[in-house]
């Protein structure tokens, strides 16, 4: 069992904190889900479904990027990276 904090600020602190965490933890599974999805339909050879699915990575990527879940780079690096897969078919 965690020990909580005594300060009041400190548990508030630990309670805003793991609810941050939640949502994070949320977007972040999003984000593998759709840049696999994008991967699956590449591996596939299926043009069309890979460009839709780029399209929907890529917009969940930026969200997040938004959001500050993701650092600005780390979306621009995982945008490039599916974008190249998906263009080299």
């Amino acid at each position: 069992m965690t020990q909580l904090p005594n300060i009041k600020s400190s548990i508030r602190s630990v309670k805003t904190d793991a609810e941050r965490r939640a949502k994070n933890a949320a977007v972040k599974s999003q984000i593998r889900t759709a840049a696999r999805k994008t991967v699956e339909a590449v591996q596939a050879g299926a043009v069309e479904e890979a460009k839709q699915a780029l399209v929907h990575a890529t917009s969940v990527i930026d969200k997040a990027a938004s959001k500050g879940v993701l650092h600005k780079n780390t979306a621009a690096r995982k945008k490039s990276n599916l974008a190249a897969k998906v263009n080299a078919l």
